[in-house]
């Protein structure tokens, strides 16, 4: 019987079945269209060999006046700067509105009854929060102490509790030998300064009541297990006594509340001391979170995780809006020419000079020489803005979402703009012969993002997108509304490419050439029925420019970071219907921020893993950072490790169930054989049979399911037999990589059933 060519549109359809589906693809991951063929993505290498601590969600790549070239990397705890295969820390101290870093003098005590818990006591409140980090700098260590100062010379400590506002601890790599229990303090000294607070690493939701881990997001809260079980009673450990018995109590609070299992269904416990493997004089199911309709405690099994809860806002209680963190740390990167203009969210800004001789170890700060941020009289930036950028034409530096008064951040308005002088980046108070000004929108609550596009600035708001052009004297910019009912749903979640934005809001894919556009997708319902909208603001959007791409990384309903992504491919969707869209979901592949190859010839990204700490900078007692890796697109076949380990990537793609015998369908057809038809194919490719007697039955495989094709592979018997068949192409082996064309198939009758 002759073969029987099928040819698929490319893209993938999820919003029919898979029957109705016709001549689609229906499901992918690791896979994209060029020149309508579906093939295997390209692979990816890691730039380094450390891995950074925190989430990045904002990097950025310029070059200064020698050529050199540079990549900005911002997480939630650090600014870095990659420059050549190199790594190198400029996080801003924190200072005040006059750039002056803050410093405090303090004292440290440490104890073999703290063991590696060392705490430190600053000579005025400190405003310093778990999870903050601080550089340690003439450090002498208590009299009698067997750590050396070496340990903590120059480095950079994490914040792990806070007992008190002139208190706080941090973790040494080895434990004190000397005192004999006694706290050892006198004679010690050191001087801190902690880095500017960026954001915690993942956004939370809500109003008025604990969110996240109950009202504050705490990185790297002390933990430790149970030693012995507790009951559902209001009794201590085994049921007795008033004391909670753990594997050590080093690190929490000399007095506070512990939370006893997995958050959000921990029980919370309050207690009055402790000492070195109890918590004393307890009190069960605090806040509300006994066992349901009891006021007993809730059961935990011995080993069940332990955490510090003292610290901990919100569980019950009513919050004010200041104490409620919702959006995650996020950073505006862009450049003054080759000089580096970095903005925390709601925060400051700062500068950082890539001519100075030593530029590698001068942190970014407010006081950069030529490049002035503080505020001194009546000049300066404003201290908190959402989100900057630079006019790419005027050379204007643009605060959206920043105060009315300059320098008082309780005048932070989320709708209103504010831009320098033409050329100057420090003046901001309009006069009759400078060009600095203001304007505040009126559609929507909050400015979400903006971009610098071909010929204008777009803005957006949580509801509507603006067109900001400068016009000239006496206005310098003006402003236009070009959509409505069109936000974004995050600051990275849009790009330009082309002349056309493209960006993501709470209700679809949109797209401005002039006009605002709803993009037709056919795998929308996939993305928004299990997108968690509430983490918005860690969406990342990028463009890959070489295969016309536009993807989109986001949380699913599941998960707290980004764990799937969806692709636009805009160069090839006019010939298909609903566009040429495709998804994944790949541990591997997953992303948190994106730069095309503008400045490099590939494009660079970072991925984030929650389970793992980084190893960059040296942090003295790291915990609960996560860890980023930041990557070389398109390079090779598969993942290359900060180690040099190769990880292999796997990919697949799986056709509409395609109906054997449409015209007699209580026929049954046999598929003899299929013929490989791949455009390109290295190593090898594995081609998997579907079979279905009925739309709605559960499907298997052919017999001989999965065939291993090489590019020596003429035909492949199947002896598959059914109604409806699909096919899946996939490999799952390092060096791998393959291009499918036509769909060839051997059919004859087989009979009824």
């Amino acid at each position: 019987m002759a073969l029987t060519s099928i040819k698929f549109l490319p893209g993938i359809d999820k919003q029919d079945t898979s029957v109705g589906a016709n001549g689609r693809w229906v499901d992918s991951d690791n896979t994209r269209f060029r020149y309508g063929l579906p093939e295997k993505v390209g692979g990816w290498q890691s730039l380094l060999t450390s891995t950074l601590h925190g989430v990045a969600r904002k990097i950025h790549a310029f070059v200064d006046t020698d050529g050199n070239r540079y990549v900005a990397i911002g997480t939630d705890k650090f600014l870095l700067i990659y420059f050549e295969g190199n790594i190198y820390d400029i996080t801003p101290f924190r200072s005040n509105n006059a750039g002056t870093p803050t410093t405090f003098s303090a004292t440290l005590s440490t104890s073999t009854t703290a063991g590696t818990v060392i705490t430190v006591t600053t000579s005025a409140a400190h405003s310093i929060e778990v999870g903050d980090m601080v550089v340690f700098d003439s450090v002498t260590m208590p009299t009698g102490s067997s750590l050396s100062a070496t340990l903590f010379e120059d480095k950079v400590c994490q914040v792990i509790t806070v007992p008190s506002d002139t208190t706080f601890t941090i973790t040494s790599p080895t434990a004190e030998a000397n005192g004999g229990g006694a706290t050892l303090t006198s004679g010690s000294s050191v001087t801190l300064k902690p880095y500017v607070r960026i954001g915690p690493a993942a956004q939370s939701y809500g109003y008025g009541f604990g969110i996240g881990n109950y009202g504050g997001t705490i990185t790297g809260s002390t933990s430790t297990e149970l030693d012995g079980s507790l009951n559902a009673d209001t009794a201590g450990t085994g049921g007795a006594g008033t004391a909670v018995t753990v594997d050590a109590t080093a690190g929490f609070a000399a007095a506070g509340t512990i939370a006893v299992g997995t958050v959000p269904n921990a029980e919370l416990i309050t207690y009055t001391s402790k000492n070195t493997t109890q918590f004393l004089g307890i009190t069960r199911g605090a806040k509300g979170t006994a066992t349901a309709g009891t006021s007993n405690g809730q059961a935990h099994s011995t080993n069940t995780t332990v955490q510090d809860a003292t610290n901990w806002t919100g569980w019950g209680d009513a919050v004010t809006a200041s104490t409620v963190t919702l959006e995650p740390g996020l950073w505006s990167l862009s450049n003054w020419g080759q000089v580096l203009i970095a903005t925390v969210a709601d925060g400051k800004t700062y500068t950082w000079d890539p001519s100075i001789a030593a530029k590698f170890e001068t942190p970014a700060a407010m006081l950069t020489t030529n490049y002035v941020t503080a505020i001194s009289g009546t000049v300066g930036n404003p201290t908190a803005s959402r989100l900057t950028l630079i006019s790419p034409t005027t050379r204007h530096l643009i605060h959206l979402g920043t105060e009315t008064t300059v320098g008082d951040a309780t005048t932070q308005d989320n709708m209103f703009i504010r831009f320098s002088d033409q050329g100057s980046i420090n003046t901001y108070a309009p006069s009759a012969d400078n060009s600095a000004g203001t304007y505040r929108l009126q559609d929507g609550t909050k400015i979400m993002g903006a971009i610098v596009a071909k010929e204008n600035i777009l803005v957006w708001t949580d509801n509507a997108l603006y067109s900001m052009k400068f016009v000239g004297s006496p206005f310098t910019f003006g402003f236009e509304q070009v959509g409505t009912n069109c936000g974004l749903i995050g600051q990275n979640a849009c790009c330009e490419i082309d002349g056309v934005a493209y960006w993501i809001g709470n209700n679809g894919f949109f797209a401005f050439d002039g006009t605002v556009n709803s993009l037709p997708c056919s795998v929308e319902d996939y993305v928004f029925d299990d997108f968690d909208t509430t983490k918005g603001q860690q969406v990342s959007a990028g463009i890959n420019n070489l295969f016309t791409e536009v993807v989109w990384y986001y949380p699913s309903a599941t998960s707290d970071y980004n764990d799937k992504y969806v692709v636009f491919n805009y160069g090839e969707s006019k010939q298909v219907p609903m566009g040429n869209w495709y998804t994944g979901t790949n541990t591997n592949s997953i992303r948190t921020a994106w730069i095309d190859a503008i400045v490099y010839p590939k494009p660079y990204s970072t991925a984030f893993k929650n389970s793992a700490d980084g190893t960059f900078p040296d942090v003295v007692g790291s915990t609960g950072l996560g860890q980023t890796t930041f990557y070389q697109q398109e390079t090779g076949t598969d993942q290359v490790n900060p180690d040099g380990s190769t990880t292999a990537l796997t990919s697949y793609i799986t056709s509409y169930d395609i109906a054997l015998q449409q015209e007699q369908p209580e026929l049954f057809l046999a598929m003899r054989r299929f013929v490989p038809d791949f455009k390109t194919l290295t190593g090898n490719a594995k081609v998997t049979i579907g079979l279905k007697d009925y739309p709605s039955s559960t499907g298997g495989n052919s017999t001989y399911s999965p065939f291993t094709i090489t590019s020596a592979t003429t035909k492949e018997d199947t002896r598959a037999r059914g109604r409806y068949v699909n096919v899946k192409i996939e490999n799952d082996g390092t060096g791998e990589a393959w291009r499918f064309g036509t769909f060839q198939i051997d059919l004859q009758p087989d009979g009824r059933r």
